[in-house]
């Protein structure tokens, strides 16, 4: 078996646990190379600071905001798409709520410290639009379990990244569990090997 890691840049290994459906990855390597190397060119230079961790809460989080932000320098935009159910005639309004990024045919969400019913509400959304063929892949970016002790807690922020909050152990089994329905998913979760202590510079 092919070593996912082969596909990304030389260190992702150490930063990002990668897991994909559906063939996800060679959709997006082979279909839509633009927008996988804006992924991998966002995701090679982040880094999770410490002083973004330890930024006050409210409203989107630093660390989202930094991922996000850097794929809208690269083309992507947020969107909500107009989609709607024709019933005997009459056009029944079902529209998405917005993706934080999308370029084409990829859609991508980023779930940083959110409820986990977030996770269920971009899955859900992933299906619908692939359903109408409106996407062919979609992309979340998330942190592994393994942040909590290793970052974290030693940083005593370990209650504002609770259990019950988006990290990776809480999506998998919502993907495994059909919750995607048949739309191809590439996960990337970042791993204590991306962190970085810049609370001296």
């Amino acid at each position: 078996m092919t070593d996912i890691y082969s596909n990304f840049p030389a260190r992702f290994n150490e930063k990002y646990d990668i897991r994909e459906w559906g063939h996800a990855l060679a959709i997006l390597k082979y279909e839509f190379e633009e927008q996988f190397s804006d992924i991998c060119n966002v995701l090679d230079e982040f880094q999770l600071l410490r002083s973004g961790i330890e930024a006050a809460g409210g409203g989107k989080s630093k660390i989202s905001d930094k991922l996000d932000k850097r794929l809208i320098d690269f083309g992507w935009e947020e969107k909500a798409f107009d989609t709607s159910i024709h019933i005997d005639g009459v056009a029944h309004e079902t529209p998405t709520h917005k993706v934080d990024c999308v370029k084409g045919r990829v859609a991508l969400d980023v779930e940083w410290n959110n409820k986990t019913e977030f996770f269920d509400r971009d899955l859900n959304n992933f299906r619908l639009l692939h359903s109408l063929k409106a996407i062919s892949v979609g992309v979340i970016i998330t942190r592994t379990t393994e942040l909590q002790k290793q970052v974290f807690n030693p940083l005593g922020k370990g209650t504002k990244y609770g259990a019950s909050t988006t990290h990776l152990n809480k999506l998998v089994p919502k993907i495994e569990g059909g919750g995607a329905g048949g739309c191809p998913i590439l996960v990337c979760a970042v791993k204590p090997g991306a962190y970085l202590d810049d609370s001296a510079q």
